[in-house]
């Protein structure tokens, strides 16, 4: 029994139920999603739970309404706290056009690459910690981060000259 086989055949048969059962339970159809899919990674997780089961699909859906319920709480407490004054959120200076340029140069970037880019310059994380944080070498870390940085110059200028392209 190939269990990722098995639970990729649930997922095609159930998931579009299950949304709908999260999505009239919660209101939220992201939230609905994101509950299914949690689910799901839990199956995936325990593999042999679903062949326990007599019905993967109402484990599925008990796991997910239970993830949901999880999330409903910890949102209620935490409103509870932020309006009860122990928690004053600061005003929120907008984000700055080049900050989202940034962010999505970074997203175009290899996983490994963007994670030390992000750990080295936006966490403040020396280059060793950086390199315990990955499980890899200092000298991989510097050049993970030599390539992110070049790679990101190249996606940025490129970004500014269509932008002054555009303006012209």
């Amino acid at each position: 029994m190939d269990s990722e086989a098995d639970l990729r055949a649930i997922y095609l048969a159930s998931a579009g139920r299950l949304v709908a059962v999260l999505y009239a339970l919660t209101g939220d159809y992201a939230e609905a999603e994101d509950a299914v899919h949690e689910a799901f990674a839990r199956a995936l997780s325990r593999p042999g739970q679903l062949r326990r089961v007599d019905s993967p699909e109402a484990w599925l859906r008990t796991v997910a309404m239970n993830i949901a319920r999880t999330r409903f709480r910890r949102r209620v407490l935490l409103d509870r706290i932020v309006h009860s004054g122990r928690l004053r959120p600061r005003s929120v200076p907008p984000i700055s056009p080049d900050r989202v340029a940034l962010a999505d140069a970074l997203q175009e970037l290899p996983r490994v690459v963007r994670e030390c880019l992000v750990l080295r310059y936006v966490a403040d994380l020396t280059i060793a910690d950086v390199a315990r944080a990955q499980q890899c070498s200092v000298d991989a870390v510097k050049s993970r981060l030599l390539r992110g940085r070049r790679a990101l110059a190249a996606r940025l200028d490129d970004r500014l000259d269509d932008k002054e392209e555009s303006r012209a």
